[in-house]
């Protein structure tokens, strides 16, 4: 446990990021199930919309440094690709 004001500060501001960048996460995985549920259903027009508000998301949480372009990629490929099984 930190013993300075400043560490016990910075664990104070590094919880309250992880929460935000937790709930962004949380987020962007509804926003993909319910993608993949209007995939599924058949809904073409909804089934695009949620394509690209995911998209929009996914890019804006690179932007905000919570998720890594990499992953943000794999995850809009992944989506894109995404056919009913």
């Amino acid at each position: 446990m930190a013993n300075i004001k400043s560490a016990k500060k910075r664990i104070d501001v590094i919880d309250r990021q992880t929460m935000e960048n937790k709930s962004y996460k949380t987020k962007i995985a509804t926003f993909v199930k319910k993608y993949k549920s209007a995939v599924d259903n058949g809904e073409q027009e909804n089934a695009s919309k949620l394509l690209s508000e995911t998209f929009s998301l996914i890019d804006s949480a690179v932007s905000k440094g919570i998720m890594q372009k990499a992953t943000a990629n794999r995850k809009k490929s992944r989506l894109s690709s995404y056919k009913a099984a």
